[in-house]
């Protein structure tokens, strides 16, 4: 859900800078023929309205849809915390932590927690910190 509501930003970037460029552009110019047998040239310049107008409506679904998900994206986000904070040993709550809700690999967390508790006798390593997380979901 993280790398959905980062998409959705890029996407709302994109459409800014679109929209910033016909802007900038201004008025388009383009020359038709016709009148006498199409033998008449004339040059018909304006703002690309319809384009503009489309595109200011897409910017603003995109942004709605952005307060959804990162509205969707907290509340799962608490539901996590609550979870993790509900886990009795102290070891495990830091690890999820670290690994679900800072989103670190499972070599960042060993390094982490290897930081943390540099006086333990075996070093957490990244299969340790993994095989832990999934006795402690095979369990529970």
């Amino acid at each position: 859900m993280i790398e959905e509501v980062k998409d959705i930003r890029k996407r709302i970037l994109q459409t800014e800078k679109q929209i910033s460029r016909i802007e900038e552009e201004g008025t388009v110019k383009d020359t038709v023929s016709g009148g006498m047998g199409g033998i008449q040239h004339f040059v018909v310049e304006g703002m690309p309205v319809p384009e503009l107008r489309r595109k200011k409506l897409l910017l603003n679904k995109r942004k709605a849809m952005l307060i959804e998900k990162e509205n969707e994206l907290l509340e799962l986000m608490n539901q996590v915390e609550e979870y993790i904070n509900s886990i009795e040993k102290s070891e495990l709550r830091m690890m999820f932590r670290f690994y679900y809700i800072d989103g670190m690999t499972w070599l960042q967390v060993a390094h982490k927690m290897n930081q943390l508790h540099p006086k333990r006798r075996v070093a957490y390593t990244e299969d340790s910190c993994r095989m832990r997380n999934t006795r402690f979901f095979q369990e529970n």
